[in-house]
């Protein structure tokens, strides 16, 4: 009989969510179809202790539009880690400048703030610092660097919702933050994300240009005083945003105890890293992930293959974005080419029941106990143990 599939992850969606939604699509139009969007970005705002939220389409779209705010074109620079999702790159290349890609830390896979004053150079013009998985960069590092060489610090926050940094959530401490509500986040509006600032003049740049490039202060009906963008949230989706918003501390409290549960499964196993949680640091656990020491021999692909043969989702760790087509290979960011061949995302939806999430340790505890009792040291050995 085939095991009942355990999904990597998918969205908590009760009640409310469907009645806001229904509601937005029976009534939100005409002078109430920014009603629940309005609402949304001012509760996300309150959420995050910032001045300002523009709700969009997606997070790709809010970095691009940050980004594009703070006159990042052609010839620029933007340092960020090797490891991270394409999304964070993109807005870059598409306004012309470069992705410069540095190594990421080995404790937290986020980018290694040490190594950011070797890539600065005359034309480096922000430094993203990309929140892996619900990990933390090092922001009090990252503003001093931003300050000592006025660049601005962008916090992609997509994955840490619910994650604190000395008692400041992420995506409020930069320049700017940016926020994905995919169906895959923590807190979703099925697409969708967000701009948040604290910085007024910055903030009336990204307003003009979310609306076409059309100034709020424009009295001319369909003029628009720039080229800007259409990266609007819809009222529906901003709807479930909103009823999502009054369970956030349930939403993030869930991912939490799940990440608490495999850390406490895995404790005694000498060579698997965790999500970390230093002091004065809160992890949102968005994607609870672990990597497994070389020595331990375990791979990437033997890891989704067993996961699969218990019809069990895994995703891999992101590949460095530096190892794809479009850019220039940087090998030596040694831990960002080096950790995803050795890691795997564990699944982590809300309503995972506790034999879900045994199955899940089981399959990594069998793994190790396998690849121990047969002295794996290399990828032909494993091949061999999972043709065993």
């Amino acid at each position: 009989m085939t095991k009942q599939r355990i999904y990597y992850t998918k969205p908590s969606i009760g009640e409310q969510e469907v009645a806001y939604a229904t509601d937005a699509a029976k009534n939100g139009w005409g002078a109430q179809c920014y009603d629940y969007l309005d609402r949304f970005e001012a509760e996300f705002k309150a959420h995050l202790g910032v001045k300002y939220a523009i709700a969009t389409s997606s997070c790709t779209g809010a970095l691009h539009m940050g980004l594009s705010a703070l006159d990042i074109g052609a010839g620029d620079e933007v340092i960020l880690a090797d490891s991270n999702w394409i999304a964070s790159a993109s807005p870059i290349v598409h306004l012309g400048a470069k992705p410069v890609f540095i190594d990421i830390r080995e404790d937290t896979w986020c980018l290694n703030e040490q190594l950011i004053a070797a890539a600065i150079t005359p034309r480096t013009k922000a430094i993203i610092a990309v929140h892996l998985y619900g990990n933390l960069c090092e922001m009090q590092a990252l503003l001093a660097l931003g300050k000592r060489y006025n660049l601005p610090i962008v916090e992609d926050a997509a994955e840490a919702i619910g994650s604190i940094y000395h008692g400041k959530r992420a995506g409020s401490m930069g320049k700017f933050g940016a926020f994905s509500f995919h169906g895959t986040k923590t807190l979703t509006t099925g697409e969708g994300g967000i701009f948040v600032t604290n910085d007024d003049a910055l903030y009336e740049r990204v307003l003009t240009l979310s609306s076409h490039g059309r100034s709020p202060t424009q009295t001319k009906q369909f003029w628009a005083d720039t080229v800007g963008f259409k990266f609007k949230m819809s009222n529906i989706q901003a709807a479930i945003g909103c009823a999502q918003l009054e369970r956030i501390d349930e939403l993030i409290s869930r991912k939490r105890d799940i990440l608490a549960y495999y850390r406490q499964q895995f404790s005694a196993i000498d060579g698997i890293k965790i999500n970390p949680e230093p002091d004065n640091i809160v992890n949102g656990a968005w994607m609870p992930t672990i990597v497994f020491a070389k020595n331990m021999g375990i791979t990437r692909e033997l890891l989704l293959r067993l996961f699969s043969e218990e019809n069990i989702d895994a995703r891999v760790f992101f590949w460095p974005l530096s190892a794809m087509p479009m850019f220039e290979a940087v090998k030596t960011n040694t831990n960002a080419w080096s950790i995803p061949q050795r890691a795997i995302n564990l699944p982590s939806y809300h309503d995972m029941t506790n034999e879900d999430l045994e199955r899940v340790a089981n399959v990594v505890k069998d793994c190790v106990k396998g690849c121990v009792k047969i002295g794996v040291k290399n990828m032909a050995e494993n091949n061999r143990f999972i043709e065993q």
